[in-house]
């Protein structure tokens, strides 16, 4: 029998997973959600601090990208980790929930993306949550995306606020709420300490009570398959055995900001001349597929710190805290087993005049270094400074036309001297708050990476040799009203084709100041209502 669905959703991160949730809510409208990797159960997923087992290496839940060597980097490969199977990279993620700045929404709109400024796209934020940490106009009650303020009761929380309060940095109990600037405990993406992901919250709690809902796992998405320029098909592999998969009105593309340009390129949307190097027909020339690439620069500022209770780290007193914490965190999800590392955030901007922040600051409480791929057995506390605002662009391209192989993935980081300065200044700044602070300097054994800075020059050097991603791409697949959008602003349909959307991270503009998993799951819930509109 041919198999034939109303919908294709190809991924299940926040992007995909509220549009099968959604358009598969009446039960008769037949939805199929295709996954590559697996279900993604277990504590390894489920419990917040055991993503430190996921994010440093490839295995079934992580693709961990590389990229090609940074000239603004010193030639070094980045690393990219993302998720993969259910949840995507919600799976695997920090779990910050985080909006951005009210006036990023303003500024997709000015940049002619109709329809996407902040009041526009608040009530879209609201539909998806639940949050139990803050209840006011801004924020949604009911939602499938349980929201909360993070569950680790730890020490350090009081200290680091005594801290930026003496540095006259304002507290803000809710960056997603009036105003952003200031410090906060951070909102994350889990319910009563246990994971929230994309899949958690949309999918997992109704594929088994929607027949007309199919999640197929282990499932690659190869290509659309075409008719003219009309969408009807999806070559899938399954078991090294490929298939069509048929649609009969759309298919949605929610495999990110690298997978959705892989897909669409391989398909043959794409910039011409770059797909006849690889000999793929073009369909449609669409050269801005795979270009404008975004991403946000992560320096981290680390520092020995002896405290082996409440800060990460192996020794035999840290390791008993563990084991205690452990047993903890089974009787009441509570403690530092719920931590997300990153449990203090901010956002400061670096001139009085600055219409938005431009940094944002992370401190995790320990000495996660090179995406914890080198163990550091010290306990100690990092602080990772985020620019929010590169001007710096790149580019995600094929290897070869063999869906399987590996994409050239090109950041682009610290390409021009605005990205440059802004990194120096607010690392330097963040740093001088640590080092002069009564509550920090006195119990800091060592400053691990940045003792030996005394010039703006000296800064420049250790955030080339040392900087990378903060895990969020965005825009190889901008929407727009103007020609060179990949897809129109008003519907999420790609531009030049028939039956074929994209709900992702992919579609933005600009990044948003912040962490980008909340502005992707507005975005599907958007993408949603585009689509049930007719």
């Amino acid at each position: 029998m041919t198999e034939v669905y109303d919908y294709i959703v190809v991924g299940s991160g926040p992007g995909g997973a509220p549009v099968a949730n959604r358009l598969s809510a009446d039960g008769k409208t037949t939805v199929a959600v295709i996954e590559t990797g697996g279900a993604n159960t277990g504590a390894t997923i489920d419990v917040p601090m055991l993503l430190i087992a996921n994010v440093p290496k490839k295995n079934k839940h992580n693709y961990a990208y590389e990229t090609v060597p940074q000239k603004g980097l010193k030639g070094r490969v980045g690393y990219q980790p993302r998720g993969r199977g259910l949840g995507g990279s919600t799976a695997i993620n920090a779990l910050v929930y985080m909006r951005g700045h009210r006036g990023d929404y303003d500024e997709w709109r000015d940049l002619g993306c109709p329809g996407w400024g902040y009041d526009d796209v608040l009530p879209y934020f609201k539909k998806s949550e639940n949050n139990t940490a803050v209840t006011d106009e801004f924020h949604g009650q009911g939602g499938e995306l349980n929201v909360e303020r993070i569950r680790t009761d730890n020490p350090w929380h009081g200290k680091l606020s005594q801290m930026l309060d003496e540095a006259q940095l304002k507290a803000n109990p809710d960056p997603n709420g009036a105003h952003q600037e200031g410090y906060s405990i951070a909102q994350v993406m889990q319910k009563e300490g246990r994971r929230c992901s994309s899949a958690h919250a949309f999918i997992v709690p109704v594929m088994d009570k929607r027949p007309n809902l199919n999640v197929l796992l282990e499932t690659q998405a190869v290509r659309v398959v075409f008719e003219g320029r009309k969408a009807v098909g999806l070559e899938v592999e399954h078991k090294g055995a490929k298939r069509v998969i048929r649609v009969n009105r759309e298919i949605i593309l929610s495999a990110g900001a690298f997978g959705t340009p892989q897909i669409l390129m391989m398909s043959g949307i794409g910039r011409a001349s770059d797909l006849k190097q690889h000999g793929i027909e073009t369909v449609h020339d669409l050269p801005m597929v795979g270009y404008d690439l975004q991403d946000h620069m992560d320096f981290i500022l680390a520092y020995h710190i002896k405290d082996r209770v409440n800060l990460m780290g192996m020794s035999p007193q840290g390791l008993w805290s563990l084991y205690r914490n452990w047993r903890r965190y089974q009787k009441e999800r509570r403690g530092m087993f719920t931590s997300n590392f990153a449990e203090v955030n901010g956002f400061m901007r670096l001139s009085p005049d600055s219409p938005r922040p431009e940094i944002q600051y992370e401190f995790v409480v320990g000495l996660a270094i090179d995406h914890a791929r080198k163990l550091e057995p010290r306990h100690g506390m990092s602080c990772h400074i985020l620019d929010l605002r590169p001007s710096s662009r790149g580019t995600v391209k094929l290897k070869s036309n063999d869906h399987k192989d590996s994409l050239l993935i090109d950041p682009n980081f610290l390409d021009t001297e605005d990205d440059v300065q802004r990194m120096v200044e607010g690392s330097k700044r963040v740093h001088n708050i640590i080092i002069n602070s009564r509550q920090m300097a006195p119990v800091i054994e060592e400053d691990l990476f940045t003792s030996q800075c005394k010039t703006d020059a000296d800064w420049e050097e250790v955030i080339r040799s040392r900087a990378d991603t903060n895990y969020h791409p965005v825009g190889t697949c901008r929407m727009g009203t103007d020609e060179d959008a990949v897809v129109d602003a008003r519907s999420l349909k790609v531009n030049g084709v028939e039956g074929l959307r994209i709900s992702d991270a992919s579609v933005m503009p600009r990044l948003t100041g912040g962490n980008t998993t909340a502005p992707t799951l507005m975005i599907g819930e958007k993408c949603a209502d585009f689509i049930m509109a007719g």
